[in-house]
């Protein structure tokens, strides 16, 4: 009876290490299959040419894919703007990383007539073109921000010539003795591209851009808040038209959400 019983205690301790090791095979077949805490991260292609990319990306074990293209004439053509998924996450190996570079083929556009235009009639005719508001130059004249003449590059345009898309043109604008003043707007928490609208339509240009150390290529910089404007904020008429407003900008979410409290 107790050999017997040792028999059986004995199945038991060989079937609970068989089962036991079954698991461990299990789980550690499913790590290789999975490469559990074997993810690459993934670098910053953001400003690289493709080919730059390409190599780094091979070496990385990633796969690249041009998925989209934009138009930014401040950037080299080519390059690339945006990655997805962004730098620094951490994916399998072979993943595939979406980009989307500057185009190499600028479009062109032509250039339209804004002359005798308000300052916001050009604004909005320029925009509809796909041009943006460059440097307000202001001339002594009998109507306050009527539009004098148009410039790119320093140079007088004609309607007609074409341009790059999203290039920036600046105005020579009047400026009325009796109506020469404007306030500071307050543009701080507000994103890159909604700040420089709103000191343009408050007859201002944008001055110095500080970028702290979160903006690191052209794509953050695109993206990037106002953590800070000077001079400050103003409600009452304090300022000529044409005064510069420099701003401090960052994609720190940190420093943006204490910001916006």
């Amino acid at each position: 009876m107790i050999k017997k019983s040792n028999w059986i205690i004995r199945n038991l301790i060989f079937a609970a290490l068989a089962v036991f090791l079954i698991l461990l095979c299990t789980i550690l077949f499913l790590k290789f299959i999975t490469r559990h805490n074997k993810e690459l991260k993934v670098p910053d292609f953001s400003g690289m040419t493709v080919e730059a990319a390409t190599s780094i990306a091979k070496r990385e074990s990633l796969r690249l894919e041009i998925t989209d293209s934009v138009f930014l004439p401040r950037m080299g053509r080519g390059e690339i703007f945006r990655q997805n998924p962004a730098a620094g996450s951490f994916v399998k190996k072979n993943r595939r990383v979406l980009l989307t570079i500057n185009s190499i083929q600028p479009k062109k556009v032509n250039m339209p007539s804004v002359t005798g235009f308000s300052l916001r009639q050009a604004k909005a005719e320029l925009s509809a073109r796909q041009l943006t508001v460059g440097r307000l130059i202001y001339i002594e004249d009998m109507a306050t921000n009527n539009v004098l003449s148009q410039k790119y590059k320093g140079v007088y345009i004609p309607a007609g010539t074409p341009v790059e898309s999203e290039s920036e043109i600046d105005l020579e604008l009047g400026l009325s003795p009796a109506n020469n003043m404007t306030s500071i707007p307050a543009v701080t928490g507000f994103s890159l591209t909604t700040a420089k609208d709103i000191i343009i339509d408050n007859s201002l240009n944008v001055g110095r851009l500080v970028f702290d150390e979160s903006v690191k290529s052209y794509s953050d910089t695109i993206t990037s808040f106002v953590i800070r404007q000077i001079p400050e904020p103003t409600l009452n008429l304090s300022h000529i038209l044409g005064s510069r407003v420099d701003l401090v900008l960052s994609i720190d979410k940190s420093k943006i959400e204490a910001v916006k409290k």
